[in-house]
């Protein structure tokens, strides 16, 4: 269920490259986080790839998770290369003191 959750966040069509890589990387990350401890691993990224491959056409974040997925069942016991999104400020307090 955790899944398809993950991929309804996913899938929210076009946007930037630079935005897509973070979003897959951290649908990657909830996905990771969110399996089951008693279920092979393999037989949950099949299950994720069957189920976010039809969509990854057209939402590239998507494709990035999809991509990343597979780089995982593939990979050696080596450790992927993951990225946080950078941190932003957002205004703060200074922000709301400037008048439009």
């Amino acid at each position: 269920m955790f899944l398809e959750y993950t991929i309804s966040q996913l899938d929210i069509g076009p946007m930037p490259p630079d935005r897509a890589d973070e979003m897959g990387h951290l649908g990657f990350l909830q996905w990771l986080g969110a399996l089951p401890g008693e279920r092979s691993f393999a037989q949950e990224a099949e299950r994720a790839l069957v189920l976010s491959l039809p969509a990854a056409g057209y939402s590239p974040a998507l494709a990035v998770f999809c991509d990343l997925v597979s780089r995982a069942v593939a990979a050696s016991p080596a450790p992927l290369t993951l990225r946080l999104p950078q941190a932003t400020r957002r205004g703060g307090a200074r922000a709301r003191r400037v008048t439009p």
